[in-house]
């Protein structure tokens, strides 16, 4: 067959679209492939068959990978490459449009592939913008929010837009990434994202208000509890370094940033003790800054933290006016004597001896080198006498940095010190020195230092110092900085921490210290290994101040020096450790395994991308073997490999907060779920498993905790960083739970309920107009249609009540009568009520039944979400021949999102 020029032949669309479905429906997707090619070439008019195809295939899944309407684009796309004489240029101008309004109608979903082909094949960036306008504002008024703002993306409509409609609906559903792709690379509408999100930090800011824009848009607790000040001053300073920004759009987000850094300044201080007063000063100082308002604050906690006298010094240091002072402060400043008058801070500077208190010493591990063998780099010839010693071929040197806390208030923090530990001598680079930070010298000596490979750099944590290097020196970003070995500690402490080795003997070096330890990182790494911890209260000191303290000196020297101190010790006798006799070889496995996960995630992103052709006729999609030191399941009794799958009305659950998105899947295919919410004590979910039976699903710390409180098996940790699909598809198959098509939607997605009312339209537009949700004439266009279609309409799903059909999606669920509702309050006994805001009128004119929630009011209707759960969840549904027959249109309660 020639396959240069469409042949003339004028195949019907109608024959080819059935025959593509027969094939479909047969699974025959090779038959498929050279049907649909050779189809193409005979249809007269390719570019309005495709979308006359395309438009018969079923609902808004179209757009979905795994669907007949997704696999026929994405034969087009192949066959249109070798005719690219295929093109809307070969139309007249009015046939273009037409064809490129029937595509842009198309474009209700987010499906890359399927939004991006439909919008390359009929050029619909050409269409006048008025008209892709008006589509955006379509979706927008269907509430289909995240796909108006990828289409808008896409179409480059953003400067035709109003950010505020577009990205406000948005953020309150807990989407603000997908408001922040709409505003990147426009930066007005960059800086008006950052200015909306901060006026959002404003004490008296209120959401409901803004809420209340959006009467039909439902939110969710979890999502009305994102929009709080501390998270949102989190993302408005994260935008403010990603967009570089300047900070001074941004007033009220910095003063909640730095009323809450004082807060914790005085915590630190006055309940925990564990900062002097020197540091607390000094950071005091940067907090505050000039702002009036926080010299206020700080005068008013400072007379419930510690009294009248300090409240008064400092309020005589800002000169805070009169009638602002709390009662008190006025009084007391009259009556200080002038020496009291002024904050004194003493100068330690040189009164300080090197040498610390036997107390001390006894208390803390202590470097075992004197104080002329710790060398300030300050000048360019001081840092070649440091190179001469530091670069030593076959060297072991510990690596330490400080830097100056922000408390977030900035968040690109640059390295004032670098510490570098011999055997025998500490060298402190101080890059506030004048002009070395930046000295040419300096560079190459970095470079030179972490690209040695003959040279073991011993730190611990070194992600972090890596971070703080790179905002120090910019030229690390342009030419990466190469890091050859290194050796991080912390690999090696978390490989100790895992096997839990206790010594048994008596000495002096105690592996594991008692859980109640205080001490944690690299300060518990020297306890356990050095048999004392370090002394950690200079580390949140003012780094950049000069001169340096003495105990500000001996603190850096100890985090640098103390790494050679511990690596000597576990190198000494790595097995009494249970460490392997080459240290390195775990950081390089750690890293190697790491580069394992990335290629596999890097396979499985490219399997899920390729669509397989067996993906596409419905097989089940299978997961990558899991070895027991993979993340996941890490926990919890599984059921035997024998053992009867479970229904899932039988599997009970309790989600902590971090795993709400996991507790939706579940309830969504008939899983018992009961949620945290974001303000519970992860303790609650131990006492609701004992209570009720749960299994409680967790991740992180509170797994530790929980996992003593319930029965073997009774406890499970996931990984937080999965998705919440993943983590759904691990439990199911962990317990060995099937649903069926019949689960799906068989329980409330808000409140866990099963038992649903049906409404039918009649009802549901009475009901609207009775609460004034509806005119007479938003339902003229529904008596256009005749009685006997309307009939027939209803006959193809009718409610529970009348028939004993049930909906094939919720056999699982329990149906109530519509009697039990309250016809003057529209509530159900329970007092829920219809939540009958949330139902757009335009949905009246093909929606004949809708179901409604009898504990929490929510409702739902026909539409795609239950296919696209189908297809999400079908390597673990229990599938039987009807339920793939394909002629039974999917149906589901698809609440309004």
């Amino acid at each position: 067959m020639n396959h240069n020029t469409p042949e003339a032949v004028g195949l019907d669309p109608t024959a080819l679209t059935v025959q593509l479905f027969e094939l479909w429906n047969q699974k025959d997707l090779q038959t498929l492939h050279l049907a649909a090619l050779q189809g193409f070439s005979k249809l007269s008019e390719p570019l309005e068959a495709l979308l006359t195809i395309l438009e018969s295939c079923p609902g808004k899944q179209k757009g979905r990978s795994h669907t007949l309407g997704h696999h026929i684009l994405m034969e087009f796309q192949t066959w249109i490459k070798e005719h690219p004489q295929v093109t809307l240029s070969s139309l007249s101008e009015q046939q273009a449009i037409t064809l490129q309004r029937r595509a842009l109608s198309l474009l209700t979903d987010t499906q890359p592939g399927f939004v991006d082909s439909l919008i390359n094949i009929y050029q619909l960036t050409s269409l006048d913008p008025a008209i892709l306008k008006l589509h955006i504002v379509r979706l927008q008024a269907l509430n289909c929010y995240k796909e108006a703002v990828v289409l808008s993306v896409k179409l480059k409509l953003q400067k035709e837009l109003n950010m505020e409609e577009m990205c406000v609906p948005l953020i309150l559903q807990d989407k603000l990434s997908l408001a922040e792709s709409y505003v990147t690379g426009h930066n007005q509408l960059e800086r008006r994202l950052v200015t909306l999100l901060d006026s959002w930090c404003h004490p008296s800011f209120s959401v409901d208000v803004i809420s209340k824009q959006f009467p039909r848009l439902s939110v969710s607790k979890h999502c009305m509890g994102q929009i709080k000040p501390k998270m949102l001053t989190k993302h408005v300073l994260r935008l403010v370094e990603k967009f570089n920004i300047d900070q001074g759009l941004c007033p009220n987000a910095l003063h909640k940033r730095r009323l809450d850094s004082l807060r914790f300044l005085m915590y630190k201080k006055f309940v925990e003790k564990s900062m002097t007063e020197q540091n607390w000063s000094d950071h005091v100082q940067y907090v505050v800054a000039d702002d009036v308002e926080l010299q206020i604050e700080l005068v008013e906690m400072l007379v419930r933290y510690s009294g009248l006298q300090k409240a008064s010094q400092w309020s005589l240091r800002y000169a805070v006016p009169r009638n602002r002072l709390p009662i008190g402060v006025w009084d007391t400043q009259q009556s200080l004597p002038p020496h009291l008058q002024q904050v004194h801070l003493s100068d330690s500077a040189q009164t300080e001896e090197w040498t610390p208190s036997e107390s001390h010493r006894h208390k803390f591990y202590q470097v075992p080198i004197t104080k002329d063998k710790v060398h300030f780099v300050d000048t360019p010839e001081a840092l070649q006498r440091c190179r001469n010693i530091v670069l030593k071929d076959g060297g072991v040197v510990g690596v330490d940095m400080e830097w100056q806390p922000t408390f977030g208030c900035i968040s690109t923090q640059r390295v004032a010190l670098i510490q570098l530990a011999v055997f025998d001598q500490v060298f402190l680079l101080d890059l506030c020195a004048n002009g070395l930070c930046q000295h040419p010298d300096t560079i190459s000596f970095i470079r030179s230092f972490f690209s040695t490979r003959n040279i073991i750099k011993l730190g611990y944590g070194m992600a972090g110092d890596l971070k703080c290097l790179l905002a120090t020196w910019h030229q690390f970003l342009e030419e990466p900085l190469k890091m050859e070995g290194v050796l991080d500690l912390l690999s090696i402490h978390q490989k100790i921490q895992r096997g839990k080795v206790k010594r048994t003997q008596n000495g002096p070096k105690e592996v594991l210290v008692g859980e109640g330890s205080a001490e944690k990182g690299l300060s518990l790494l020297v306890q356990q290994v050095l048999g004392r911890p370090l002394d950690k209260t200079e580390q949140m000191s003012n780094w950049e101040k000069r001169p340096l303290r003495i105990s500000q000196i001996r603190y850096a020297v100890a985090d640098a020096y103390c790494l050679l101190d511990v690596y000597s010790v576990l190198s000494s006798n790595p097995a009494w450790f249970g460490l392997p006799a080459d240290l390195r070889s775990i950081s390089s496995s750690q890293s190697e395994k790491g580069r394992e996960k990335k290629q596999k995630d890097k396979r499985a992103m490219q399997m899920k991308q390729a669509h397989g052709k067996e993906e596409c006729q419905g097989a089940q999609r299978l997961s990558p073997p899991h070895s027991d030191t993979e993340k996941g399941l890490l926990c919890g009794k599984k059921p035997s490999e024998d053992s009867p799958a479970l229904p899932p009305q039988q599997l009970r659950v309790v989600c902590d907060n971090m795993l709400q998105g996991l507790g939706r899947y579940l309830r969504c295919l008939g899983v018992d779920v009961v949620m945290l919410e974001n303000t519970d004590d992860h303790r609650k979910a131990a006492k609701l498993a004992q209570a009720e039976g749960r299994v409680i699903l967790t991740c992180g710390q509170p797994y530790q905790s929980l996992r003593s409180q319930v029965g073997e098996g009774r406890c499970l940790s996931l990984d937080c960083s999965e998705k919440a699909r993943d983590q759904a598809v691990r439990v199911l198959k962990h317990f060995n739970v099937q649903p069926t098509p019949s689960d799906i939607f068989s329980r409330c997605q808000a409140c866990n309920s099963d038992q649903y009312v049906a409404v039918p339209r009649e009802d549901m537009v009475r009901m609207l107009k009775q609460k004034g949700f509806l005119q007479d004439q938003d339902t003229d266009h529904t008596q256009q249609k005749s009685h006997q279609q309307e009939e027939q309409k209803l006959d193809d799903i009718l409610t529970p009540a009348e028939t004993s059909e049930l909906p094939r999606y919720a056999l699982q669920c329990r149906w109530a009568s519509l009697s039990e509702l309250d016809p003057d309050t529209l509530t159900f006994p329970g007092g829920a009520a219809i939540q009958l805001h949330n139902v757009p009128p335009a949905l009246l004119s093909r929606i004949p039944l809708f179901y409604v929630c009898t504990r929490c009011g929510k409702v739902f209707w026909e539409g795609s979400h239950f296919g696209r759960v189908l297809t999400m969840f079908q390597e673990v549904l229990h599938l039987t021949d009807e339920d793939s027959e394909p002629a039974a249109a999917p149906v589901s309660a698809a609440q309004q999102n």
